[in-house]
């Protein structure tokens, strides 16, 4: 995870904020510029479907690219300080909190919340970013959204989010043949199924898996 997605991670951007802070909006970009470290670098950050961000020595006028290593030394380990105090002062002042990391796990986390007046719970200190949503009347989970390494999955080192929805047993093999469908994770692979929540499955089919997994706990 790259330090401005660790910064980010669980907000959203407001757009008139980001012009009242100092951003400039081009081609449905933001872009905004601060020098840091007595006015010896100068760090850009780019809003556009995904949070970006550059520091340029203006001394040699090249990208100072060291602040991506996986052990720094004493000098970057203070640039990559500052740096990181112009992010947190970005989010502080021009970003919304959110429940999940991915768009697709906030809109459908706001269905749910919608539809069945479910507030998502997170249950676990150690896994901060996992939550159950409950069915009001008898307390029975009917889906569970979780972040997890994806090699967990498949052979992908990466951090996704995903849902865990209730099927009836007999559709299993079928949901499974679809991308983005896998075995249940870390719950009964004969009651559950896993769903990626990267946009690789439509919103609409996720919701007619939510309203079953819904329906076979409603009794």
């Amino acid at each position: 995870m790259t330090i401005e997605e660790e910064i980010f991670k669980k907000s959203k951007p407001n757009k008139k904020q980001l012009e009242k802070y100092g951003f400039k909006k081009e081609n449905n970009k933001y872009e905004y510029k601060e020098k840091i470290l007595n006015n010896e670098f100068e760090t850009t950050i780019i809003i556009d479907k995904e949070i970006k961000g550059q520091i340029i020595d203006l001394n040699t006028k090249e990208e100072y690219t060291n602040i991506r290593l996986e052990n720094p030394g004493t000098y970057t380990k203070k640039i990559i300080e500052e740096y990181k105090k112009v992010l947190k002062n970005i989010k502080e002042n021009c970003f919304e909190n959110e429940y999940f990391m991915m768009p697709q796990s906030n809109r459908i986390s706001n269905y749910i919340i919608k539809k069945y007046n479910a507030e998502p719970e997170f249950l676990w200190k150690k896994l901060d970013g996992s939550a159950v949503f409950r069915n009001k009347k008898n307390q029975k989970w009917f889906g569970i959204i979780m972040d997890i390494n994806k090699n967990k999955l498949d052979k992908e080192n990466k951090i996704v989010e995903i849902i865990n929805t209730k099927i009836k047993e007999e559709t299993k093999e079928t949901l499974l043949k679809n991308k983005g469908f896998y075995e249940a994770y870390h719950m009964n692979k004969k009651n559950w199924i896993t769903m990626i929540l990267d946009d690789t499955i439509e919103d609409e089919i996720i919701i007619k898996q939510i309203e079953e997994s819904y329906n076979l706990v409603n009794k």
